[in-house]
């Protein structure tokens, strides 16, 4: 794991997280995935990080940046998006990442449809927190200070 003394928290975000403020704004709200970059930025910077954010819709490269995260981050935030549900490959990258993982979600998954009552990242993560909207990334950020408090 990296030293806190290289306090870098990689923020991910899958499918479709692009199209925030766009897609289903009932659900989502009318923030962008800027808005919650910005906001994670600051609350990171707060709490004495540096944050790198990355989406990307194909499974692969979530992968590759979580195989990244291990040589230079402290820690990782991740809203996997409909991988939640399915993709088992994230699931293993994150199993060898050896910092904490919050996973995030802005609506809460167990209140919408069945199948998204499954997450195959949350047996991995340290832990999880869903339908706070864009105030749950600022959680996550926190619970990532506390982890790493000495």
């Amino acid at each position: 794991m990296i030293t806190v003394s290289n306090p870098v928290i990689v923020l991910l975000h899958g499918p479709n997280l692009n199209l925030l403020g766009q897609r289903e704004p009932h659900i989502y709200g009318s923030a962008t995935l800027d808005d919650y970059v910005a906001v994670t930025r600051s609350a990171a910077e707060a709490n004495g990080f540096t944050l790198d954010d990355f989406q990307t819709n194909h499974e692969g490269q979530l992968v590759d940046a979580i195989h990244a995260a291990r040589t230079r981050a402290a820690a990782i935030i991740i809203n996997p998006g409909a991988f939640t549900h399915y993709a088992w490959s994230i699931h293993d990258a994150l199993a060898a990442f050896s910092g904490p993982v919050i996973e995030v979600h802005i609506s809460n998954p167990n209140a919408r449809e069945e199948w998204r009552h499954t997450s195959v990242v949350s047996p991995v993560a340290t832990g999880t927190i869903v339908g706070l909207g864009i105030h749950g990334y600022e959680l996550a950020v926190q619970a990532v200070a506390r982890k790493l408090a000495p």
